[in-house]
């Protein structure tokens, strides 16, 4: 695997050092969220998406000897307001361009709510809302399709794609290449199933594996009736089937770090580290 992190999971600085100190640290690519990752000062509006931006990053990340595994446009696709649905689109649109610019191996996004305010309702679960999902989906694997970029969405448990099954529905009805996973095996987790994690992550694996383009890697612990994130190593999980499935089925696959804090990224590196060794 080629191990990586989220970089606004390190310590804040400017790109140009904070890239510098990921490979210091031993990554080998980066998940990048352009507004939590440069300062809050600098515009990432869709007119500062230029060729020249893409291009200098690409620089900077080439001199690090790192990959962006994943450029993050994690909007809502499912949301009822024709205005901001547009504008969301656009988004989506402006980072398959600056993704194909980039160098970036995915654009990657999570699946959303059925309202404005991407909370989770009862609703989210609802076959209305994967319709309503997968129709707005559409045009943007279209124009990743143009653009020879890769969309990548990510199943999560509190929102519309929330198993590995309705994460199955979505890719067969889209029916594109330019359409694949990020598999977060803790985010399919909720208090029911955390216990049969290892059970959860396999389903998801025979499911979803041919599409599987980047892994998620945090942990879990079980406080208080609730399922929270930690960082690798640092919780409950059995990486057993994702280890195998990584050193079985995916030479060299990106995998990137999330949930640790910056004074814990180098050891959870190394105990991924370790448990692949």
């Amino acid at each position: 695997m080629q191990i990586g992190i989220r970089l606004h999971d390190t310590k804040e600085l400017p790109i140009e050092e904070r890239l510098a100190l990921v490979h210091e640290m031993g990554f080998r690519c980066v998940h990048m969220a352009l507004q939590k990752a440069l300062p809050p000062d600098f515009p990432c509006t869709n007119e500062a998406m230029t060729p020249g931006l893409a291009m200098y990053l690409r620089r900077q990340l080439e001199k690090n000897e790192l990959d962006c595994a994943v450029l993050g446009c994690y909007l809502n696709l499912a949301t009822p307001n024709p205005k901001q649905l547009a504008e969301t689109t656009r988004r989506y649109m402006t980072h398959i361009r600056f993704a194909s610019w980039l160098g970036a191996g995915v654009v990657g996004t999570e699946t959303g709510a059925p309202n404005e305010t991407y909370t989770f309702v009862p609703e989210s679960h609802g076959e209305e809302a994967l319709r309503t999902f997968i129709t707005n989906l559409r045009p943007v694997v279209d124009y990743a399709e143009k653009m020879g970029v890769v969309v990548a969405i990510e199943p999560v448990w509190r929102h519309i794609v929330y198993d590995a099954k309705r994460a199955r529905r979505v890719l067969d009805e889209i029916n594109s290449p330019n359409l694949q996973i990020i598999l977060d095996a803790v985010n399919l987790l909720h208090p029911g199933n955390c216990r049969d994690h290892a059970a959860v992550i396999q389903e998801a694996i025979d499911l979803l594996g041919e599409e599987i383009a980047v892994l998620h890697l945090k942990d879990f612990k079980l406080v208080d009736g609730e399922v929270r994130e930690t960082g690798a190593g640092l919780g409950e999980m059995d990486y057993t089937p994702l280890i195998r499935f990584m050193k079985e089925r995916k030479p060299f696959i990106h995998a990137t770090l999330e949930a640790s804090k910056p004074e814990e990224n180098v050891w959870c590196r190394e105990f991924v580290e370790k448990l692949y060794r």
